[in-house]
């Protein structure tokens, strides 16, 4: 014998809300089972649309137009042009010139900040002595004002400064912020050291998921501080070397203050320049704000090519 569960008003054949068959559609399927997490992240997500998303599309939008700057209010034509700005950027000299300082400057960058910085952490997070005081000294530069700390680089690299005055005859000739071969690769070591203590903290902190008894064990199979560190530590904190790379790359695209201020806006001769600094003369100084905007498109999808690259090479089995 089957007993009939439906409700008394309902039709032979007819589906429930409770059937199978049937999809809800309501404030559960558009906010989710939880919509008071929505309430929380709306104001970043708002945040993320307001500074990043909507000054992105709009530059992609100034590219592929006729576009300058005007006086508020006033209404003018700005045509579609297509890929004319990005021919006219890439076909620029001083923008070339850019992209490959900025190419130089990543690849002494990059590697320099992965090194020093899980060599300096991975010492920092063993029992030494006036290990917090090593721990805020190497934080100091990262949240230091640029303009106080490039005056100390100034100071010590200048025609007449200290390292100078110590080499004495093996001083370089011209000077390093003067020369064109030395001038980026000096900036690159200024930037490595300035933001070498966030990348610490951010290996300190990939250190602590790595058990102590991987050493312990390693240590009774005879292995040796170089050996472990190679085994256990490098592959314990492969995904914090993954983001330290993809922010090395992205502090490296963003480059502008530094040559900005140690040679005098790029200099010499556009040795030091860089593409952000190119996309502030062209947009700002010359008013082609669509030649920037075609540069900075650029940029960024090099950027993004590049760290995608880089995330699969030390992401991969």
């Amino acid at each position: 014998m089957t007993t009939d569960t439906r409700p008394p008003d309902t039709e032979p054949g007819a589906e429930t809300d409770a059937s199978p068959g049937r999809r809800r559609f309501g404030l559960t399927t558009v906010l989710g089972r939880q919509p008071l997490g929505i309430v929380f992240a709306a104001p970043y997500a708002v945040f993320l649309a307001v500074i990043f998303a909507y000054p992105i599309g709009l530059a992609v939008w100034i590219s592929f137009h006729d576009y300058f700057f005007t006086a508020p209010g006033v209404v003018v034509d700005r045509p579609f042009v297509g890929l004319d700005n990005y021919v006219e950027a890439v076909s620029d000299p001083a923008v070339r010139k850019s992209f490959l300082n900025v190419a130089v400057f990543l690849v002494i960058n990059v590697p320099l900040t992965v090194v020093l910085s899980l060599v300096l952490a991975a010492a920092l997070n063993g029992a030494i002595r006036a290990r917090i005081f090593f721990r805020v000294s190497y934080f100091v530069p990262y949240i230091s004002a640029s303009v106080a700390v490039v005056a100390v680089w100034l100071f010590l690299f200048s025609n007449n400064g200290f390292v100078n005055q110590l080499l004495g005859p093996l001083a370089p000739d011209p000077s390093w912020l003067v020369n064109k071969t030395l001038a980026m690769p000096l900036i690159a070591l200024f930037v490595t050291w300035k933001q070498l203590g966030l990348f610490i903290l951010l290996y300190l902190a990939a250190l602590q998921g790595v058990g102590k008894e991987l050493y312990e064990s390693a240590s009774m199979d005879g292995a040796g501080k170089f050996g472990s560190f190679m085994n256990i530590t490098v592959p314990g904190v492969r995904s914090a070397t993954t983001l330290v790379v993809i922010l090395s790359i992205i502090t490296g695209a963003n480059l502008f203050t530094e040559p900005y201020l140690l040679t005098n806006g790029g200099g010499p001769n556009g040795a030091s320049s860089s593409p952000v600094l190119v996309m502030y003369q062209r947009g700002i100084e010359q008013g082609n704000p669509d030649i920037a905007s075609a540069i900075g498109v650029l940029l960024m999808i090099g950027v993004l090519v590049i760290a995608f690259i880089n995330k699969r090479i030390l992401e991969r089995d």
